[in-house]
């Protein structure tokens, strides 16, 4: 146990106050929590604090469409947010809101010092009006037929087809998600704060070793060599949020306040707790400072917020961690294949812990999205927490009990044994300290193995068989559980829950600072308390009522999603033989550094190799797609991207839902390469 006690403040990124919590939600809440966990456990001083995100055009059309007000709405959702991260065993110290009081004070304290350093800006621009809501329109409340693909129902400033960005004013046909108006062009005064009057600090600060993770330092290199462009901090009324001082009709854009939130949370608690706030945000604070986000919200915490911080004279996180996505199954969450799963409909039916540990076994310290592989969920679970883990004390419990009135003996059968298992403290906290909960996970079932081994070595139920051998069955089976015990401390950061039985079954701390203190000190002469059952078993049964509860109702036939986009308009045969479609093998495929929705391909198509670059990352490993067949568009013209040049497009299917995945169009298993599809 470390003497060096650390003063640590923690946060996870806000979730937004119009929906409920999933589990794409929870790999960030859990991993953090589970770093938290570990770190208490140690013996340090850690705040983990955590607020709804509470303002923005969604939640202030959310309330309209539900008849309430917004205030309504964000106090429903955030009792249903608090009580999902309850049962989670999320553990924050406080859960506030961004509509707060204290909230308001650090937006308007930040904003007017960055204006009065003239980091702020003032400038007119254009915007898409919905003249029928009479309402400035955000991009992604704007929907129209891709400028570059000509696919339909696109947003605003990005296509989920090809993806391009463009600016909203480019998109073809554009409408208004709100009222179907077709959008006009109005002019409006906007703030901007100027980020490149930070470029030299912010260099400095994401280049420092340690702050960031060095998948996002290389994106970040990206973004410095565009340019650091001005960043547009205001709104126009009507719009859900705080107004911007001594500027009416104005107001803080979302992302303004969202990250302030992490300020205004942990005041909150300092003014309940008696706190020194400033010995934690302070410009001199030798406070630890830790954000865990996504990483598609890298250029808000990595550029934004230590520019705001900095401005406005207050010290910058000590670090940013970023996770990749969920998926399950190896595709996105989807409703139609019951996936798109909420924190409450999993807890209808499981155990939180059985999530908290399949998480942990595949969360690192790198930006790598996870995929949540449900049959690998259950046979993962049952043999490692249940048939390794709890395993051990149910082998060993009935025998202290029954034989010796719960009595541990005097001695260890093998110390040796034991002291291995100490020797690998080292290790695992290690890991835990780097976020690589995998390897960590990996070091702890090896423990339990040999456990498990070593109890099937001695064969406590034969020995006690025997006659004259009650002290060597005694100090079996107290080495068993004094084994048991040490794999519970290590897990317990994980499954606090399951500690808590463990403590009472064992009548001694597990996950405490003094648990772990006292890691070394096996439990001789000591009493247990009779064993019950600590863990049930995964049934398959239970995942299928989770995905029938997570399966959007579908009254229809199975043709539902191709009829729920509207068909184009007819063309002739004629126009449709100019399109030349060919078998094409993939004999590479890699992800795209930099991009969110790209794969790279290689194709061969029959002698010749094309180059294409497709929008299905969400959807496909590209390990996996290596030597399938794909309908490849070759005669399409090829396209210039930053990232190379692609010659062609494969063919893919794709709901008008988010959720609903994206699949490749394949030929017959016995079309070759090169093949003309008619």
């Amino acid at each position: 146990m470390t003497d060096d006690r650390r003063n640590i403040l923690v946060t996870s990124a806000l979730p937004y106050a119009n929906g409920p919590i999933h589990l794409g939600h929870l790999v960030e809440y859990v991993q953090t929590d589970i770093w938290v966990r570990f770190l208490r456990g140690r013996g340090h001083n850690v705040y983990y604090v955590c607020a709804d995100d509470a303002h923005g055009t969604p939640i202030m059309l959310q309330a309209r469409k539900e008849g309430i007000s917004p205030e309504e709405l964000i106090e429903q959702i955030g009792i249903q947010h608090r009580e999902d991260f309850d049962d989670f065993q999320v553990q924050f110290d406080h859960y506030h809101t961004t509509h707060s009081p204290e909230n308001r004070h650090y937006s308007e304290y930040i904003y007017r010092a960055l204006a009065d350093r003239g980091h702020i800006i003032q400038r007119t621009i254009r915007q898409a009006y919905d003249p029928d809501e009479e309402i400035f329109l955000p991009d992604r409340f704007i929907r129209g037929t891709c400028p570059r693909c000509g696919a339909q129902d696109q947003y605003g400033d990005s296509c989920e087809s090809c993806s391009a960005t463009y600016a909203p004013t480019d998109l073809k046909d554009p409408v208004s998600a709100i009222s179907g108006a077709t959008p006009i062009e109005r002019e409006s005064d906007h703030f901007f704060v100027k980020l490149a009057d930070f470029e030299s600090m912010l260099k400095d600060w994401t280049g420092s070793t340690g702050k960031l993770q060095p998948e996002v330092r290389n994106k970040l290199e990206e973004w410095f060599t565009a340019g650091l462009r001005d960043w547009d901090i205001s709104r126009d009324a009507p719009y859900f949020g705080f107004e911007i001082p001594d500027q009416p009709g104005k107001y803080f854009y979302v992302w303004l306040d969202a990250p302030i939130g992490y300020m205004a949370s942990f005041r909150s608690l300092c003014d309940r707790e008696g706190i020194d706030f400033d010995s934690y945000w302070g410009v001199e604070s030798t406070a630890e400072l830790y954000h865990f986000i996504g990483k598609d919200i890298l250029y808000f915490h990595t550029l934004f917020w230590p520019a705001m911080l900095h401005g406005a004279g207050f010290r910058k996180p000590t670090s940013v961690f970023a996770h990749g996505f969920l998926t399950v199954n190896g595709q996105k969450m989807s409703k139609s294949r019951g996936t798109y799963i909420t924190a409450r409909t999993y807890l209808n039916q499981l155990d939180p812990e059985y999530l908290r540990y399949y998480f942990a076994t595949k969360l690192n310290s790198r930006v790598e999205d996870l995929d949540l592989n449900l049959d690998d969920f259950m046979q993962r679970v049952n043999s490692d927490l249940v048939g390794k883990v709890v395993n051990i004390a149910s082998r060993c419990a009935g025998f202290i009990s029954r034989r010796f009135d719960g009595e541990l003996g005097a001695r260890l059968s093998d110390s040796n044994l034991f002291d291995d298992f100490i020797k690998g403290n080292a290790t695992i906290i290690g890991a835990y300290e780097a976020r690589e909960f995998s390897r960590a996970m990996r070091e702890i079932m090896a423990f339990a193995d040999r456990a498990n081994q070593y109890l099937n070595a001695q064969q406590p139920w034969a020995i006690a068989r025997e006659s004259g051998k009650e002290e060597q069955l005694q100090a079996i089976c107290t080495l068993g559980l004094n084994l048991f015990r040490l794999l519970m401390i290590w897990l317990s950061p994980v499954v606090p829950m399951l500690a808590t039985r463990t403590e009472h079954f064992l009548n001694c701390p597990i996950g405490s600072p003094e648990s772990w203190k006292n890691l070394d000190r096996p439990l001789l002469d000591h009493r247990i308390e009779k064993f019950t059952r600590l863990l049930d078993r995964i049934e398959p049964s239970d995942i299928d009522a989770m995905i029938k509860d997570s399966t959007e109702p579908d009254n229809a036939d199975a043709g539902r999603h191709l009829s729920a986009e509207p068909i184009n308009p007819e063309i002739s045969i004629d126009n449709f033989g100019k399109i030349d479609l060919r078998v094409a093998l993939v004999t590479a495929a890699t992800h795209v550094e930099g991009a969110d929705k790209l794969l790279q391909l290689t194709l061969d198509i029959g002698g010749e190799t094309r180059n294409v670059f497709a929008g299905i990352k969400s959807a496909y490993d590209p390990e996996k797609l290596i030597g399938r067949k794909v309908v490849l568009v070759a005669n399409l013209a090829a396209r210039k991207m930053r990232f190379g040049l692609s010659q062609g497009m494969v063919l893919a299917a794709s709901g008008t839902n988010d959720n609903e995945g994206i699949f490749l169009i394949e030929p017959d298993t016995n079309a070759e390469p090169g093949m003309r599809v008619r």
